[in-house]
């Protein structure tokens, strides 16, 4: 049995699960490549990324290169002299690097590849109405998560789960098969399976403003989808318009209710305890959003202090 030198590499909070359990079962971290830091909110102080306070609180050895070619990083990461590289949501990396290690360099990917490549493989599974998802430990080629695959583990995904509690679930799921990946390499038994492409892959692309934006003329089972495919991060957006204003509104949370009507598609339907809006099929009840410069709040909480015309509609 080999006994493996880690590098990891990662960012967010998905990350720090999975390094924590790998030296929860006595792996050797020999050091964390994470992001560099950056300003962030309103008053633009400095952030640490989750995986960087993490190695902080556990004494790991640390680096944050803004260029992962330059010749002082690569000369670093070369003497911590790791014969493995474990990559969990990071970025792409250079030949040079993860070529470097003896047994390569691999990565945990929450998705079944080859379906859902990409940058947020979480939020397009819920948001495209898949029952299933899963992780896939896969060894980093010259490609965005194309790579030879080693181990995959399938779950399940239900009608009312959104993207925070699905991203919980895989990263529990995601560490098992680290470490099970690690075990394999060490043993001298990885076995691996090209990815097969083939034309109807599903692509997971990077989340912005305008594909996060609610289209009210969709069904609504797509709409549903959207909203818990957004929740809590970034957020399904769209603008409600009532007495010649308009306000920019975030929906973490709603309801689908099938059922039929002949009210006009995007009015919003307010009493005093419930919000919905008239959709294609039925409607969506807004149990959780945030208007602009306030908290998140309850739709009944937004209807104690105010009230929507006839004529209120969203866009």
């Amino acid at each position: 049995m080999e006994k493996l030198r880690i590098v990891f590499m990662g960012t967010p909070e998905f990350a720090v699960g999975i390094l924590d359990t790998i030296l929860k079962n006595n792996y050797t971290v020999v050091g964390v490549i994470t992001a560099a830091d950056k300003p962030a909110g309103r008053g633009q102080k400095i952030k640490y990324s989750a995986v960087k306070e993490y190695a902080l609180e556990h004494n790991l050895k640390l680096l944050q290169p803004t260029n992962l070619k330059d010749e002082v990083f690569l000369s670093e990461l070369k003497s911590l002299d790791a014969n493995l590289q474990v990559v969990v949501a990071f970025r792409m990396l250079p030949k040079v690097v993860w070529e470097m290690p003896e047994f390569g360099t691999f990565n945990l990917h929450a998705s079944l590849l080859p379906d859902y490549r990409g940058a947020a493989p979480i939020n397009w599974a819920i948001i495209n109405g898949e029952t299933k998802t899963g992780v896939t430990t896969f060894f980093i080629d010259d490609k965005i998560d194309t790579g030879a695959m080693i181990l995959n583990a399938v779950i399940p995904i239900s009608d009312e789960e959104n993207a925070g509690q699905l991203h919980d679930e895989l990263m529990e799921v995601g560490s098992k098969i680290v470490v099970e990946t690690l075990e394999l390499i060490a043993n001298g038994n990885v076995k691996t399976t090209i990815q097969n492409d083939h034309p109807d892959i599903k692509t997971a692309y990077k989340l912005n403003k305008e594909n996060c934006k609610i289209d009210w003329d969709k069904p609504a089972k797509e709409i549903y989808n959207l909203i818990r495919g957004l929740s809590p991060y970034p957020a399904a957006w769209c603008f409600f318009e009532d007495k010649a204003q308009q306000w920019n509104v975030k929906i973490y949370e709603a309801l689908l209710v099938n059922e039929n009507h002949n009210e006009p598609t995007g009015k919003i339907m307010a009493t005093k305890k419930e919000l919905k809006i008239a959709v294609d099929g039925g409607f969506i009840q807004i149990l959780t959003l945030q208007y602009p410069g306030k908290n998140k709040m309850t739709a009944q909480q937004l209807l104690n202090g105010i009230s929507f015309s006839e004529n209120a509609i969203v866009r």
